[in-house]
């Protein structure tokens, strides 16, 4: 099984955010990552993200090529 939630390190010991449905003293790997952002930070970093993706434009100015002009048939 695999599974990811975020923790919080406090006196040495690991407390997982969730519930991670693990048997007693079951043994576990680690991979653990920092997270330095606050969860308002996340909102913000969001929030900017889709700002930049609304002012992107994903379809051509002109008119669109006909079939013929797509597919030569030559």
């Amino acid at each position: 099984m695999t599974r990811i939630t975020e923790a919080v390190y406090s006196k040495g010991v690991l407390k997982p955010a969730d519930d991670l449905g693990l048997c007693e003293e079951q043994r576990v790997r680690l991979i653990v990552e920092t997270v330095d952002e606050k969860p308002e930070d996340r909102a913000a970093a969001i929030a900017r993200l889709k700002a930049g993706i609304a002012k992107m434009q994903f379809f051509s100015q002109g008119s669109l090529p006909s079939r013929e002009e797509l597919h030569d048939r030559s």
